[in-house]
């Protein structure tokens, strides 16, 4: 598993921000092959992060750039800025009711 973590540090309203791109980060990622699941966490202070996990870099890459297109055309009046961006393969995964994923 590949993850791409974004760290937005000066956002107005995170929630906004997550309801308006709902349905366009979420119809990108559901199209995207490799995808698996998405999160936007409200960190307080102005600061919105994005969690993507996909099967491995090349679908992340791919659909990395189609979110960014999005996010510049349709949610630029959120005035975002430029995230911090973290990525890299998933080496544990821990799930309540399977086995220990450890890559």
């Amino acid at each position: 598993m590949y993850m791409v973590i974004r760290k937005y540090t000066k956002v107005r309203s995170v929630a906004d921000a997550a309801r308006r791109a709902k349905s366009g980060v979420g119809e990108i990622l559901r199209q995207s092959p490799g995808f698996r699941s998405y999160y936007v966490l409200d960190a307080g202070d102005g600061v919105g992060i994005a969690v993507m996990i996909f099967d491995d870099r090349e679908s992340a890459n791919a659909a990395n750039a189609k979110i960014l297109a999005f996010v510049q055309a349709s949610l630029h009046d959120l005035d975002l800025g430029v995230p911090e961006i973290t990525t890299g393969e998933v080496l544990l995964n821990i799930e309540p009711h399977g086995s220990l994923g450890v890559e």
